[in-house]
C-alpha cells in the first residue's frame, strides 16, 4: 500500500478516532505523514501498522511513555528483549496493585450495602458511611 489513506480512512481502518491521530503525531507517537499537494495527511501501510501497535499497547493499558519505549524497541530488531520484559513486568505489577485497591473497596462497598438495613434515607447507613465525620467516628 502506498501512502493513499487520508486522516479519515485511517481512522475507520483503525476505529480510531481523528483526533487521537493527531494527537499521537503531536506527541511523536505516530510520525508525520506526508502532505498531498492539498496538504492532506497521507497515511501508509507503516502507519497503519503503528497505529495499531499503540491502539492495542493502549488497550492493554500502557501508559503513553511505556507504548513510546516498546515503540523504539520495535526498531532494534537484534536487541534483547529483556526491556520489554521488564517494561511489561512493571505494568503487570501496576495492574496487580489496581487489583488489590478494586478489592479492597469492594470490601468497602460491601460492608456499607450491608449495614443497609432499608428504611428512610434519614437513617441510611450507606449515605452515613461517605461522610467522612462518620468515618472519624467509627474509629475513636
Amino acid at each position: 500500500m502506498d501512502a493513499s489513506l487520508s486522516i479519515g480512512e485511517l481512522a475507520r481502518a483503525t476505529s480510531t478516532n481523528s483526533e487521537t491521530i493527531r494527537y499521537y503525531e503531536k506527541i511523536g507517537l505516530l510520525k508525520a505523514p506526508p502532505r498531498s499537494s492539498g496538504n492532506y495527511r497521507k497515511y501508509g501501510a507503516a502507519d497503519v501498522a503503528r497505529l495499531g501497535f499503540v491502539r492495542r499497547a493502549r488497550e492493554l493499558g500502557f501508559p503513553i511513555e511505556q507504548v513510546r519505549s516498546l515503540l523504539a524497541l520495535t526498531e532494534q530488531r537484534e536487541r534483547d528483549c529483556s526491556t520489554v520484559d521488564l517494561l511489561t513486568d512493571q505494568h503487570l505489577a501496576e495492574i496487580e496493585a489496581k487489583i488489590a485497591d478494586l478489592i479492597a473497596l469492594k470490601a468497602q462497598l460491601v460492608s456499607l450495602r450491608t449495614s443497609c438495613k432499608g428504611g428512610m434515607v434519614a437513617d441510611c447507613r450507606i449515605l452515613d458511611g461517605l461522610f467522612p465525620s462518620a468515618r472519624d467516628r467509627a474509629h475513636e
